[in-house]
């Protein structure tokens, strides 16, 4: 098993380096994550983040498809988006890697735009 040291923590995290137990996640826990993943944090991530921690905590663990997210942050942002301008947050795949670093579980479905 994988673990991440944050501020004098032992975060256990899965093979793929998701957290093992999404109570586990803090800020500090997603920018150790995120420096992992090669992302710097700016104010759009953290917008797409708290959008899918709040959807899987206070939405019956749901987990959005990438064309929702896309609706709801342009219209949190005002504006409309395109998967480009979700994929310069989060290259290796915005519902994947953001939830990762998010602190949330593996996505399980499979494709879907």
């Amino acid at each position: 098993m994988a673990t991440l040291e944050v501020n004098g923590n032992t975060i256990a995290l899965t093979d793929t380096g998701y957290l093992e137990n999404h109570l586990d996640w803090n800020e500090d826990v997603a920018r150790a994550l995120a420096a992992i993943e090669g992302i710097t944090l700016t104010d759009k991530h953290w917008d797409v983040m708290s959008y899918l921690r709040d959807e899987y905590i206070n939405n019956g663990q749901n987990q959005p498809m990438e064309r929702v997210v896309l609706k709801d942050m342009g219209t949190k942002w005002g504006t409309k988006l395109s998967s480009k301008d979700l994929y310069q947050l989060f290259p290796l795949a915005p519902t994947k890697q953001g939830t990762k670093i998010a602190g949330l579980p593996a996505v399980r479905r499979k494709g879907g735009y």
